[in-house]
């Protein structure tokens, strides 16, 4: 194990504060993410280099769709999560303490070279618990010229997302649950501010962003609940960010049908007449709203299916080829 950088010493216990739970860890116990241990009076990362799983993958699978577009990134995880949402999709790491393969930042580092791929990504679990392996791994990773993403969601303290931002974290993907009543029901009593804060202070932090709401079929599914994201994507993230709206589908503890396919797609349409430009619908491959449109002349600039890039139709300086408007496109077309 790893002493952990971020926490601090209380009379009789410590205070984690890589997240804004801000555990209080007696000495022996653990925190709610079960991989920060307090031993004789220091706080320990049990994930620094234990790797769950690693592999590349297309940087639209994220999903990112305006950074890099058909790039490839070595993508890892390890074990655990600060919250508990019921239909976590990889629930097999986040909700265990496991004990991975261990690879150390320079040995990911020369995965990604021996991959060929573009970048690196800590996606799967929540990547926050990586913190101290990306804060060693992302400058490697930038001196050889690739990129660094997180997929995340955004629960971590602002301490922890400046530093991840000054040791090289290019682009951050964060699930955006809902409100404040779908956070306090249905992830464990956390707070949906939290996640705005750091949504925009990601974009001040000079990082790529994009938003996925995962639409919960009877959780976070209806026309208030989209509302509220809409509303407030465009006051922390800003009219130009991505925004997707994403097929939720049973998994882990939670049974309830697949999300109607016409209610991601009223989502899409309510979010583009309230000003958002670039709004997706992911989870449904083939799908017209997995394509970017111009938001100027509406033509077809990207068009994708299930991940993949089939045609891309923008200028070298990443202008539409039929009236000229910029889009906001982060990285060269790996295609």
């Amino acid at each position: 194990m790893k002493e952990a950088l971020l926490y601090e010493r209380l009379d009789s216990a410590l205070r984690c504060t890589l997240c804004e739970r801000r555990c209080i860890i007696g000495e022996g116990k653990r925190g709610f993410c079960g991989m920060r241990i307090n031993q004789e009076g220091r706080l320990y990362t049990a994930s620094y280099a234990s790797i769950s799983a690693v592999e590349p993958r297309p940087i639209e699978i994220k999903p990112f769709y305006h950074f890099y577009p058909a790039s490839e990134a070595i993508t890892f995880s390890t074990w655990g999560c600060n919250l508990a949402c019921r239909w976590c999709q990889n629930w097999h790491l986040s909700q265990r303490r496991g004990e991975g393969r261990r690879i150390t930042p320079a040995e990911m580092l020369q995965l990604a070279l021996e991959a060929r791929v573009q970048g690196t990504c800590a996606s799967f679990n929540e990547p926050t618990l990586l913190f101290e392996y990306c804060l060693e791994l992302f400058p490697l990773a930038r001196e050889r010229g690739l990129y660094n993403t997180f997929v995340s969601n955004g629960y971590m303290s602002e301490a922890a997302l400046r530093r991840l931002a000054d040791a090289g974290l290019d682009a951050i993907n964060i699930d955006m649950k809902g409100s404040d009543k779908v956070y306090r029901r249905y992830c464990s009593g956390a707070r949906a501010m939290v996640v705005w804060r750091n949504i925009s202070l990601a974009r001040k932090l000079g990082m790529h962003v994009e938003v996925v709401n995962l639409l919960v079929t009877g959780v976070n599914d209806s026309e208030e609940d989209v509302r509220y994201v809409v509303e407030n994507h465009l006051r922390y993230a800003g009219e130009d960010v991505p925004l997707h709206f994403t097929r939720y589908h049973p998994a882990y503890r939670f049974s309830a049908p697949p999300t109607p396919v016409e209610r991601l797609e009223a989502a899409c349409e309510f979010a583009k007449r309230e000003g958002v430009l670039y709004p997706y619908l992911g989870n449904v491959p083939g799908h017209r709203y997995e394509n970017t449109y111009c938001h100027a002349c509406g033509k077809l600039l990207i068009r994708r299916h299930s991940y993949r890039v089939l045609d891309y139709k923008l200028s070298r300086d990443k202008r539409c080829l039929h009236c000229g408007a910029e889009i906001p496109l982060v990285g060269e077309y790996c295609g």
